[in-house]
């Protein structure tokens, strides 16, 4: 009998999970696996488990939001394994998820996993690191991490905007020369990220709209310092509209980006904290892993 690791964060979203754990268990298990399922006990708890013990199974499937998901990529990562994965979306946001085309309804998702092949995504190194699917820096990017779990089920989205709107501020910024693609650009900025995602934060396009998931490139947008507050305001006119060209924007599309900076620059990896640094080198990990879906309905690959 096949054997699957079933992994899951039941305060994800509002403990959906409650709700459909046993249809879960049951598409499982009629499609012939024998199911080990552990329930996340703290942070990290879920990359630690995978790490340890995806090579024992067939089939590692993990259910909560972009950080649950992050943690067990990792933990696949990280443990040198090449088993497959596959994610039920249970967070707010689900930005990998949605990318990938995988139904929001959880027993869906369920039998996407059960019926859908094994396709390989990019994923990202960052430093010592990996994430799936952004690392960012400056405004916007303590929201994720900062944002009380019961506003943000209670508000979705919306949470997020009424955080960043308290945390915009055009006088944070970070000096930072960014190295890509034998081009280098210095300059000011209070926001950047790189991302592999047809939806950041919930907003779909963010990124740019010919993002595809597994051809070995990142995206990469930065805003650079407003010196006034009109032009404060036309930076944000352009980011809602998406109008990257704007001279308010650097963006790039590479394998690789490097950042370095006077002072440390604190990051996110996937809405998660990913530590302090002055310098980063970050590339694309092509053809690494494996994730479980209906490639009809993935958008991004």
């Amino acid at each position: 009998m096949k054997r699957l690791l079933f992994v899951y964060n039941r305060h994800s979203g509002k403990g959906q999970i409650a709700l459909h754990l046993s249809e879960i268990m049951d598409i499982f298990t009629k499609s012939g696996y024998d199911v080990t399922i552990h329930p996340t006990q703290c942070r990290n708890d879920a990359y630690e488990v995978v790490k340890e013990r995806a090579g024992e199974f067939d089939l590692v499937v993990c259910s909560g939001g972009d950080g649950t998901t992050n943690e067990t990529i990792k933990g696949i990562m990280d443990g040198g394994h090449h088993v497959p994965v596959g994610t039920i979306p249970a967070g707010t946001m689900n930005d990998f998820a949605t990318s990938l085309g995988i139904p929001r309804s959880m027993p869906d998702a369920a039998r996407t996993i059960m019926e859908g092949t094994p396709e390989y995504v990019d994923i990202g190194a960052f430093n010592d690191q990996f994430f799936t699917y952004v690392a960012a820096f400056g405004a916007f990017t303590k929201v994720s991490y900062e944002t009380d779990q019961q506003l943000k089920n209670s508000l979705g989205v919306l949470a997020y905007f009424i955080e960043a709107i308290k945390t915009i501020d055009r006088n944070q910024h970070y000096r930072i020369k960014i190295t890509c693609d034998g081009r280098t650009v210095e300059d000011e900025f209070i926001f950047g990220m790189v991302a592999n995602s047809l939806s950041v934060g919930g907003i779909k396009g963010l990124a740019g709209n010919d993002i595809r998931m597994n051809d070995g490139i990142f995206e990469g947008i930065f805003i650079k310092r407003p010196a006034t507050l009109i032009e404060f305001q036309q930076m944000l006119n352009a980011l809602i509209r998406k109008e990257f060209d704007s001279p308010y924007f650097y963006y790039f599309k590479s394998s690789a980006f490097e950042f370095e900076s006077d002072g440390t620059v604190p990051w996110t990896l996937d809405g998660e904290y990913g530590g302090s640094s002055s310098s980063i080198n970050l590339c694309v990990m092509h053809n690494v892993l494996k994730i479980v879906i209906d490639k009809n309905k993935a958008a991004g690959l």
